[in-house]
């Protein structure tokens, strides 16, 4: 079967003793987990089968080898050097010469077949897949890349009805980010972000950066934190070259060295009439540049732009360049519109080439940008990214303090002094100030935790559910909406802040507030959707482990789901917590897979995003 996702990391040039080793293993399956159980069902017994489609590089094959495992499968694939042999998909399983009639009768005992790169099938092929869905008899899973052509009887699967389509898109950033992070070379927060952005969600790709970064030593330790950054430009390896030529080597020599002239101008853009109109229009055809209303232009691929400046020689490089001020000007022009967006509580989010230009580089981070950074992450509910970039800058006091609060809130209790402990966070790091508040939050002493809350911590104090401490807050902010529907019990209105929360980009605080609904509401069935719309809001942020949603999940739980879920969540294995609690393995399994249904997860990764320390005694 031929793979049309990554099923392995390629072995990369030799690397010094000190270097992370990724083995040759497979990655494991991850980040697909509803699309999964939906394929699962349709090849259920009594069902006709799935067509699964979406751009190369998505993981269409990986999902349909995990639908499949452990079945009596039968597979075929399409390959593009036989497009006139007849049945060329089927010659393992039919004689060289055989009549459509006389195949459906060969494969009428195949219960489950799996069609792989349909779109490269022959035509006979087709139609044989074709009838295969009209009679019934045998449940397809048919795998066909869109943006190329495929035969009419393949389309005709979904287009007729025949069979019900799954359409996958790109790998989404959360799903990268699972996936790498379970890696044993895991990359930081800001890496992973790196990575998602360069591959625009193509797995391949993704696997062909992570073996390039491997291979030239650039993936280093992130210190005290257990994983790997990376540290310098794009190493622009065969591999990634043979990704980007096609679209990158112009026959027109003015269409380069446009290309050339964005790459050099990045993080900002240049004006549209510096450039020959027709050679733009080829190029936005082509979909390599993008062009706003204002007449901005930029590359359209991340990708492109590093490797045009990778590939180019000195003496291009040193005439395109445009030196330091330029883009000096608009990362204080970045750090201003960020900040903005903060004072007017609204921090979703914002093109940032400029600061995504500084990661890639590797160039010393401004202490302001860094810490406007830290803070919109660790408001979004980013807290990965909120500590990432706060360690950039560990001089600075506000990026102590956002480190502080975001390890806090993902329930690791800030040091108490020394460099970058509460000591050296000024003062919001006494005690009425919020890094007190979530140091004692993380240690599991909520009654400290709202002792020190005060006008500086106004809004904590409602997310730790005592809104009558809140007094601070501004009347008409979402921040007092939300206060005033937890002080009066009302579970719809608690659900309109999070809402209003959410619209605005604070993805943690609506979570919480959902998760605050679910336990108010009076009405079952508005109490179970606040419930899941917390879990899939609190899913979109960055392991959070806070008390509102600690107090979600484990409600959620049966007893013994509870104590099993809390040790798989500190890192036992079932075997370990069969042997603790005295149950078999498989017991632990299915009580885990019951606890993974209820929560929405679909594996042990996303238990730690939403169990918060327990109450009362030390995390």
């Amino acid at each position: 079967m031929s793979t049309g996702a990554p099923d392995t990391v390629t072995t990369a040039p030799p690397t010094p003793p000190d270097h992370p080793h990724v083995p040759d293993t497979p990655w494991p399956f991850t980040g697909r987990d509803e699309e999964l159980e939906l394929a699962r069902r349709c090849l259920a017994a009594g069902r006709s089968g799935l067509v699964v489609t979406g751009p190369a590089g998505c993981g269409k094959t990986r999902l349909a080898a995990e639908a499949v495992r452990g079945t009596a499968c039968v597979e075929v694939t399409g390959t593009p050097a036989t497009p006139w042999t007849p049945y060329a998909a089927f010659a393992h399983l039919l004689p060289g010469t055989v009549s459509l009639h006389e195949a459906l009768r060969r494969l009428s005992g195949t219960r489950l077949l799996l069609v792989d790169d349909a779109h490269l099938l022959d035509d006979d092929s087709a139609a044989l897949v074709h009838h295969l869905a009209v009679h019934g008899r045998t449940r397809l899973l048919v795998v066909a890349t869109v943006g190329t052509p495929a035969p009419d009887a393949i389309r005709r699967l979904w287009s007729g009805q025949l069979l019900p389509r799954l359409s996958l898109e790109p790998l989404g950033r959360q799903q990268t980010a699972r996936l790498l992070g379970s890696l044993d070379t895991a990359p930081e927060p800001l890496t992973i972000h790196r990575l998602h952005r360069l591959a625009h969600g193509d797995l391949r790709l993704l696997r062909d950066l992570l073996d390039a970064v491997r291979g030239s030593g650039r993936l280093v330790p992130e210190p005290d934190s257990g994983t790997y950054a990376w540290r310098g430009p794009l190493p622009v390896t065969a591999a990634v070259r043979e990704r980007t030529d096609p679209q990158l080597d112009r026959a027109h020599p003015g269409e380069r060295e446009t290309l050339d002239r964005l790459a050099f101008a990045e993080p900002a853009p240049l004006d549209v009439d510096l450039f020959d109109l027709r050679t733009l229009e080829c190029l936005e055809a082509d979909g390599l540049i993008d062009v706003d209303a204002a007449g901005a232009v930029r590359l359209a691929h991340a990708l492109h732009g590093p490797v045009l400046r990778a590939t180019a020689g000195r003496l291009r490089a040193r005439r395109l360049d445009p030196g330091p001020e330029e883009r000096e000007l608009a990362l204080k022009a970045e750090t201003a519109a960020l900040a903005h967006r903060i004072d007017e509580d609204d921090v979703r989010e914002l093109p940032t080439p400029a600061g995504e230009w500084l990661l890639a580089e590797d160039l010393p981070v401004p202490p302001a940008y860094a810490a406007v950074r830290a803070r919109l992450a660790r408001l979004r509910g980013d807290l990965g990214d909120a500590a990432s970039w706060a360690r950039r800058a560990p001089e600075d006091p506000a990026c102590r303090i956002e480190l502080a609060l975001a390890s806090a809130q993902s329930g690791k209790p800030p040091a108490t002094a020394g460099k970058g402990g509460l000591a050296a966070c000024g003062r919001t790091g006494d005690a009425g100030g919020p890094v007190a508040v979530w140091a004692a939050v993380a240690r599991g002493d909520l009654d400290a935790a709202l002792a020190a809350t005060g006008d500086e911590a106004a809004y904590d104090a409602v997310r730790l559910g005592a809104p009558e401490r809140a007094a601070g807050l501004r009347p008409d902010s979402v921040f007092a909406a939300h206060a005033d529907a937890l002080a009066r019990g009302d579970g719809p209105a608690l659900d309109r802040a999070a809402e209003a929360l959410r619209d605005r980009g604070f993805l943690l605080f609506a979570a919480e507030a959902h998760a605050q609904a679910a336990g108010v509401h009076r009405d079952p069935s508005a109490a179970r959707t606040a419930r899941t719309r917390a879990v899939a809001l609190a899913g979109r942020c960055q392991a959070p482990r806070t008390p509102a949603l600690s107090a979600l999940v484990l409600g959620e739980l049966t007893a013994r789901q509870r104590q099993i879920v809390t040790l798989a969540a500190d890192g036992l294995s079932n075997r370990q917590i069969a042997e603790r609690l005295t149950l078999s393995v498989r017991t632990v399994g299915n009580h885990l897979h019951s606890a993974y249904t209820r929560l929405g997860g679909g594996d042990r990764s996303a238990l730690p995003r939403l169990l918060g320390p327990p109450v009362g005694r030390p995390a």
